[in-house]
């Protein structure tokens, strides 16, 4: 009997039982509305991911040339007639439509929700065993327990888009410095080509990297995760139609330190988006917190240090931020041991309303605004055929040229003879009181009117009589 309650004890503490725990729960929480259409928060970002990877499901996987649904110039200020779109490398849209032509049994959309959903929960695996390298079995555990479970990282991490990926390759590569240098330099190298700026990842290792006995070796593993960019980025400067304006993303507002710089980063993103208010409380002692081991200080040092390169997108777009939850997640930890010891009751109480907060923040993301966009999507795909290229102005936004499964120009970027010089075949609209609309509907034939939706036949002029 004292052998059974002594092995029960053992399961009971044994800290990959407490893992798998989380990662079931992590799992099951993920799958609030995970039938939603892309049309949620960020629909237009995860549009054009989706879109990369649909197209791949129709023409074949091609690593080289990913294209979209946009071919106008809005977004690259470049006539775009393929749809080329060079951004990241497309791991991602890669295994998205492999996924999908091996199990069509769910939507292509569905299928990209859930892969994000995977690579999040293996993302806490190497949470908690970056957690415990650097410190403890506790702090891991509770590092994977923040990530799964702030309200903020649920839900982005179920959305279709690449960025969660490539912090899956930073923080797997951050576990593997020094374990396997090798590993570790393939898998930063895929984080670069993902997002350039996980390069931020790599500060904390800078004591090792200066390291005077490990000088070649460790620019080797520099060269190793840069030169793959480097080549990523000549490829793509070949395709300049294709590369989206980026140098706004810096601080092409100016914003950079300014009040409203650290109003809506660190008051209303970090501080209440993320951390609930109350969540500062742990989370500072986090910071604090004297270890012997300063990993997560240099950790979180980079995190500031991308807030502050990558200010103005960071202000403008939340789902940047995917980038420093492992970081916060890792404070938390920290900070929940520290005060668990020092004041159990401010700790539940900060963690309770942390979690109340956020989630009530964090709820009208899942919510679908615009239905009409499904059902005018669903009936212009249905009518029009399937190489027709459409306008439909959504003021540059691609969810709802999306929604059509054809290519087009989310936006009238020019005369409407020039988009119909360019391949135009015809104009979709729901907003039936615009001057395009009312303008275009004098000149052009009507395929179908309802009070919803509006389409003209760009090739059928009316003849006056």
């Amino acid at each position: 009997m004292n052998t059974l309650i002594a092995r029960m004890k053992t399961i009971v503490k044994n800290e990959y039982l407490f893992l798998s725990i989380l990662l079931i729960f992590g799992f099951v929480v993920r799958l609030y509305k995970i039938d939603n259409p892309v049309a949620d928060w960020h629909s237009w970002r995860q549009a054009d991911t989706s879109a990369v990877s649909r197209n791949y499901v129709k023409d074949g996987i091609n690593l080289f040339y990913p294209t979209y649904d946009d071919i106008s110039s809005i977004q690259t200020g470049i006539d775009n007639p393929t749809g080329i779109r060079m951004v990241e490398f497309p791991v991602f849209n890669a295994l998205h439509a492999l996924l999908y032509n091996a199990m069509p049994f769910f939507s292509l959309e569905k299928w990209g929700r859930l892969m994000t959903v995977f690579i999040s929960l293996v993302t806490s695996i190497f949470l908690f065993l970056l957690g415990r390298k650097h410190y403890s079995s506790k702090i891991g555990l509770l590092t994977a327990f923040f990530f799964l479970f702030l309200p903020f990282n649920i839900y982005f991490s179920r959305v279709i888009l690449p960025d969660p990926l490539g912090v899956l390759f930073a923080v797997s590569g951050l576990y593997f410095f020094g374990l396997n240098n090798i590993i570790s330099a393939i898998l930063f190298a895929l984080a670069l080509l993902q997002k350039p700026y996980l390069g931020i990842y790599l500060l904390p290792l800078i004591p090792e990297l200066l390291k005077k006995d490990r000088f070649k070796k460790n620019l080797v593993f520099l060269l190793s995760i840069i030169l793959p960019f480097v080549l990523w980025r000549f490829w793509t400067g070949l395709h300049p139609e294709g590369i989206p304006f980026y140098k706004w993303a810096f601080n092409g507002d100016k914003i950079r330190f300014h009040p409203s710089w650290f109003r809506w980063l660190f008051g209303e993103r970090i501080g209440i988006l993320i951390l609930g208010t109350w969540g500062l409380i742990p989370f500072s002692f986090g910071i604090i917190r004297k270890l012997k081991n300063n990993f997560n200080l240099l950790l979180a040092l980079s995190m500031l240090a991308y807030l502050i390169i990558v200010a103005t997108a960071n202000v403008r777009h939340d789902y940047y931020q995917i980038l420093i939850i492992p970081s916060i997640a890792m404070t938390l930890a920290i900070g929940t041991v520290y005060l668990w010891k020092k004041n159990k009751i401010i700790l539940v109480l900060s963690l309770l309303v942390m979690f109340l907060v956020s989630w009530d923040k964090i709820k009208p993301f899942y919510q679908i605004n615009h239905p009409e966009l499904m059902v005018v999507g669903k009936i212009v795909d249905e009518t029009l055929p399937k190489t027709a290229k459409i306008v439909i102005p959504y003021n540059g936004d691609t969810a709802f040229l999306y929604q059509t499964n054809r290519k087009g120009w989310p936006a009238v970027d020019d005369s409407i003879d020039n988009i119909i010089g360019r391949g135009a075949d015809y104009y979709v609209s729901i907003n039936l009181g615009s001057a395009d609309s009312v303008n275009f509907s004098k000149r052009f034939e009507t395929v179908s009117k309802t009070d919803q939706y509006l389409i003209l036949d760009l090739h059928k002029e009316i003849i006056e009589k």
